[in-house]
């Protein structure tokens, strides 16, 4: 458990320079690509509820510091994708394929609505019509396609050598 903290820590620090650096500056259609949240999507999938929601809050923060935004604010939203994600990934089979691709669709819808309800709450100007209409469905393609290979490379990475795949949790129907 220690070298995966390790690891997580390594992997979103590397994943939010990217994501400041180079992703958040590359807008086909409007959009753009969410890196961190794609990474947050592998790893609470993998790894579980708790850890993907100290995973979101310490990606959720950097961010907020590389990106000079207010702080704390992504810091809640991925604390609680990386929950939820987490939970779906426990109680359904993890190896599944689709997994991936339906957390990171939901997650991609869910975030921006959150991101939109706190910034209203903040009082910061912010354009529903230009984040939901405009960048919204670009952002999913986009997160979409790279959800696989982000995956992907994160099974490698969080999968310890020699592990049984994930046991699906079974309702008993008595």
């Amino acid at each position: 458990m220690p070298s995966d903290v390790l690891k997580a820590a390594v992997v979103f620090f590397v994943v939010v320079v990217l994501q400041a650096a180079i992703v958040s500056s590359v807008q086909p259609g409007g959009g753009t690509a969410d890196l961190v949240l794609i990474t947050l999507t592998a790893v609470a999938l993998l790894r579980g509820a708790v850890f993907g929601a100290l995973a979101g809050f310490y990606a959720g923060f950097l961010l907020d510091a590389a990106q000079l935004e207010t702080l704390g604010l992504s810091s809640l939203l991925l604390t609680l994708a990386g929950y939820w994600i987490g939970r779906y990934g426990e109680t359904t089979g993890r190896d599944r394929a689709h997994a991936p691709l339906l957390a990171i669709a939901v997650v991609t819808l869910l975030f921006a609505l959150g991101s939109l309800a706190m910034h209203y709450v903040l009082g910061d100007p912010v354009s529903a019509r230009a984040g939901l209409v405009g960048a919204l469905p670009t952002a999913i393609v986009l997160n979409l396609l790279l959800t696989i290979p982000v995956y992907a490379l994160c099974r490698r990475i969080f999968t310890p050598p020699g592990a049984r795949p994930a046991m699906e949790v079974e309702l008993g129907t008595n």
